[in-house]
């Protein structure tokens, strides 16, 4: 092949590598602005942060797996099984008929999600040198950003003109195109490697979260039961760690993640993407259930989020040289919990501008506490553990969202049993079963005031993260003489 046609192979294999992208990246968008019309009509409002925590965990789990299967059977084989796993669960959860069976075609949908970022990104590794890559990733940035607007609005003209289910069914001709255009333009000679997978590490870890998440999110159920979840949780989880001690090629490396600077910062950005995912969950339903706004406004309240963030990327470098590494990731901690704060004035009469900028604050300072643990670890250790280290920021905060849907939502559910009773119970578990519940919630003032005082507590338990989240970055350790190195890796780190 010509360098002319192996550049214009390149293009359009970045182009597909996008396009696959984009349909992972507005799924969160998209269906956290339709959740609150779906819950209205399918019922079971309990199970609501599952259809998120179920996508995440699977999603989180088999990206480490998926990475090492690529090794071992190509890049395309796996990437395109990955997708037509996604698109399998994506046509199912367009026919799903209750609450729990769109949790399980979830779940089904982030076990093919795990393939597509992981294995996307390691091609763009393949085709470009290091020095290629910043202007490559640049461009997959623009695709989140990209998401972020155009989701919330998809989402609420899908649920406002027509069925629910094409906020799922809308990603079977994305990911068909994507399918047929790598099968043409993705071209690998593989080279079989022997790779010793940590499938029973996988399925421990696997087994000891979802006990953890059962038992948050069952709340209400029997003492043997909860203490039963708590003991598997326990024990599968001290079992998981001695997997790892001892496996070849273990899922997480323990020597790596209990370095002080490591630990500090995947414990930063576990706890931050736990505040970030209750916003993104919660936020929603109070615009529309409280502020009585349509699915659209709500959907850019949360957009603002994702306007701060990559606008602190931009500026991070600059910040790097004019302030240092210390300062900036401090002030980006601070930034964090000053954004989570406006969520407790809100009130049923508030505009949802006040939130849009809590949203944005939040957002603009993830982007510094993201971006700059990013640096710091990475400049931490050596070049042959550098993808094994940025790996682990990414699955940290790809768990956080996981533990964050599920504690954030059980918050929500507790508030509502504290809180309602009576007359009042039936009324807003009834409004919360119907399709048009949330509008029904706004022009009730008396259930729309128990809703406001219940979504409080998962405001308040967003805020008690955040500021977790800035206590915890304070940990890491931060050199004095980090300030030239930040910014010379700025750039790259932000493709992360």
């Amino acid at each position: 092949m010509s360098n002319a046609a192996q550049r214009s192979n390149r293009v359009l294999i970045v182009a597909t590598i996008m396009l696959a992208t984009f349909m992972v990246a507005i799924e969160a968008t998209i269906v956290a602005t339709a959740m609150p019309r779906i819950v209205g009509q399918l019922g079971g409002f309990s199970y609501y942060s599952w259809v998120f925590s179920a996508f995440l965990l699977a999603q989180s789990t088999t990206t480490v797996i998926y990475g090492k299967l690529s090794d071992i059977f190509g890049r395309k084989p796996v990437l395109i099984g990955g997708i037509l796993i996604f698109l399998v669960g994506s046509l199912l959860c367009g026919f799903a008929w209750s609450m729990m069976s769109l949790v399980l075609f979830r779940l089904l949908q982030g076990l093919g999600a795990g393939a597509i970022q992981p294995v996307t990104m390691t091609i763009i590794g393949d085709l470009f040198k290091l020095e290629e890559r910043g202007r490559v990733q640049g461009a997959m940035a623009t695709v989140w950003a990209t998401s972020a607007v155009v989701g919330p609005l998809a989402g609420g003209i899908i649920v406002d003109n027509i069925s629910w289910a094409w906020i799922f069914w809308i990603n079977l001709p994305i990911g068909i195109i994507s399918i047929i255009a790598f099968m043409i333009f993705l071209k690998e000679d593989v080279a079989h490697k022997q790779a010793k997978i940590d499938y029973l590490g996988s399925v421990l870890f696997s087994i000891s979260i979802v006990a953890l998440l059962v038992m948050l999110t069952e709340t209400d159920a029997s003492a043997w039961i909860l203490i039963s979840l708590f003991s598997v949780f326990v024990v599968t989880g001290l079992l998981f760690l001695a997997q790892e001690k001892r496996a070849p090629e273990p899922i997480i490396s323990i020597p790596l993640w209990s370095r002080r600077l490591i630990a500090t910062s995947n414990a930063a950005t576990l706890l931050a993407g736990m505040a970030l995912i209750g916003l993104s969950t919660i936020l929603p339903i109070y615009v529309q259930g409280v502020l009585g706004r349509s699915p659209i406004v709500a959907g850019f309240t949360l957009t603002m989020l994702v306007v701060g963030w990559p606008l602190s990327v931009m500026l991070s470098s600059r910040f790097y040289k004019a302030f240092g590494i210390r300062r900036t990731l401090r002030v980006g901690s601070l930034l964090f919990p000053f954004g989570a704060c406006f969520l407790l004035f809100l009130t049923p009469e508030s505009s949802p501008v006040i939130a849009g900028a809590g949203s944005f604050f939040m957002g603009f300072g993830m982007g510094l506490i993201s971006l700059t643990s990013i640096v710091l670890v990475q400049d931490s250790v050596e070049w042959a553990m550098r993808g094994s280290a940025t790996a682990s920021i990414i699955f940290a905060r790809s768990l956080g969202n996981t533990l964050g849907a599920t504690v954030l939502g059980a918050i929500l559910n507790a508030g509502i049993n504290h809180y309602a009773s009576g007359e009042a119970a039936a009324g807003l578990h009834e409004a919360l079963n119907q399709p048009t519940g949330l509008s029904a919630l706004a022009a009730d003032p008396a259930i729309r005031s128990v809703f406001n005082a219940a979504l409080h507590w998962s405001f308040w338990g967003v805020v008690v993260v955040a500021v977790l989240t800035f206590f915890t970055t304070w940990l890491i350790p931060v050199g004095a003489g980090r300030k030239r190195e930040g910014a010379a890796v700025a750039s790259e780190a932000a493709s992360h």
